[in-house]
């Protein structure tokens, strides 16, 4: 459909995959490959068959019933007269022999020729066939090298043989091991997300997303984190595993958060705004800088830019809802006694720096016998609804006095 291949096309621009040529459309070359078919029939290396599908199963069945595995029997073969019928063009296989891939990963592989069917390349109505079209176009576009999953390996004895009766040369093949779930079958949407868009939606950077994909399978050493300009030039078909490589989220996961720590700020900060348009953020009033000293205090903890767009949000919006866990832990009697004298203290601070806050806090739980991670955590609980956050103090200093305030004794008449 237009949107399925509008997807894979913004998947591409996303991950910074560009291309030279195209995108071409096999449906607006339908000519091109008809001509071809027309060529093979001429020259007697294709046929006409004008067996109906209902006759093929009846004789698939009786096959099957025999133990025997189901190949077209070629019964149409050396029909010389076109008949008045519906048809399609089959290609002749050989029937003897072997044909061979020099497979760049798997190595040779081999197939007994009276093994393959003689494949149907134009359909009844005229329309072409994925393993004719996708041999027309590696020549007609002077492929040299076909990278694709080892589920198109049986499809490659039938290709060569077209090539070679078209008189052309194959191009070299390799066939990546599939990628499996962690329960090593295939993988599909109970794995989590499949699409590379998903993913975008999720939080992930293109270049980690690119990154682990490269690193399925391929491997450079010990080096886990690559460009996209190093993967280009370190690449090679020596490197590639020969097993099934296995899809791992936590490990996709951790990769992201490296680059998010290793990224800028800056781009960060604009990455991120879309996530915090989504979740209903009016973005247009957002100091940019503040915004950058706020992320440089949650690029370490944040794992993706949708993780961080709800952490920021707790900073940017007042209306934050408290864990209640920790209400009931921080936010009991003693906690807001501790709290009230705290507000007082920090409305007198001045300069209102994260040093002086630092500082305060620590006289603040000496002079009164009480643990400074205590006092932090009761004023972190009512600050930003959780036990979790980055530095305190800055975030404090982040937020300014008349917010920090605000929202301190917005808590305190709340619990009154």
């Amino acid at each position: 459909t237009k949107e399925y291949i509008e997807a894979i096309i913004d998947g591409m621009k996303w991950l910074g995959l560009d291309w030279d040529e195209g995108p071409f459309r096999q449906t607006e070359r339908f000519d091109i490959y008809r001509a071809y078919g027309e060529k093979l029939l001429s020259e007697g290396k294709a046929y006409r068959c004008y067996c109906t599908p209902e006759e093929l199963e009846i004789r698939r069945q009786e096959t099957i019933e025999q133990g025997k595995s189901y190949k077209y029997d070629g019964r149409c073969r050396d029909i010389k007269d076109q008949i008045d019928k519906p048809f399609v063009l089959r290609f002749k296989m050989k029937q003897t022999g072997t044909t061979i891939i020099n497979d760049l990963i798997k190595g040779p592989v081999h197939y007994d020729n009276s093994q393959l069917d003689d494949l149907i390349i134009i359909r009844s109505d005229n329309t072409p066939t994925y393993n004719f079209c996708v041999v027309v176009d590696d020549v007609d576009m002077k492929i040299t090298h076909v990278i694709r999953g080892d589920d198109h390996l049986n499809n490659t004895p039938k290709q060569i043989q077209i090539y070679q009766a078209l008189g052309w040369t194959s191009p070299q093949f390799a066939h990546l091991p599939m990628i499996l779930g962690s329960d090593k079958t295939r993988l599909s949407k109970r794995h989590g997300a499949t699409s590379v868009i998903a993913y975008k939606d999720l939080g992930y950077l293109p270049e980690a997303l690119l990154n682990y994909l490269a690193r399925l399978g391929w491997s450079h050493g010990d080096q886990e984190i690559f460009s996209l300009q190093e993967l280009i030039e370190l690449f090679n078909f020596e490197n590639l595993g020969k097993s099934a490589a296995i899809f791992n989220p936590e490990k996709l996961l951790w990769l992201n958060s490296q680059y998010i720590m290793k990224m800028r700020p800056e781009d960060i900060a604009l990455r991120v705004i879309p996530f915090l348009k989504n979740d209903g953020i009016n973005t247009d009033n957002i100091d940019i800088k503040w915004l950058v000293r706020l992320i440089i205090l949650l690029q370490e903890r944040a794992k993706t830019l949708l993780e961080m767009s709800k952490s920021i949000k707790i900073y940017i919006e007042d209306n934050y809802q408290i864990d209640e866990k920790a209400r009931q832990k921080f936010l009991n009697p003693q906690g807001i006694a501790n709290l009230t004298e705290m507000v007082q203290e920090l409305d007198k601070l001045l300069p209102f720096t994260a040093e002086s806050i630092g500082s305060l806090f620590k006289e603040f739980s000496e002079t009164r016998g009480i643990k400074l991670k205590d006092i932090a955590q009761t004023v972190r609980v009512a600050l930003t609804g959780s036990t979790a956050s980055p530095g305190l103090f800055e975030i404090i200093e982040l937020l300014g006095k008349e917010r920090t305030l605000k929202r301190l004794k917005s808590v305190l008449g709340g619990i009154f």
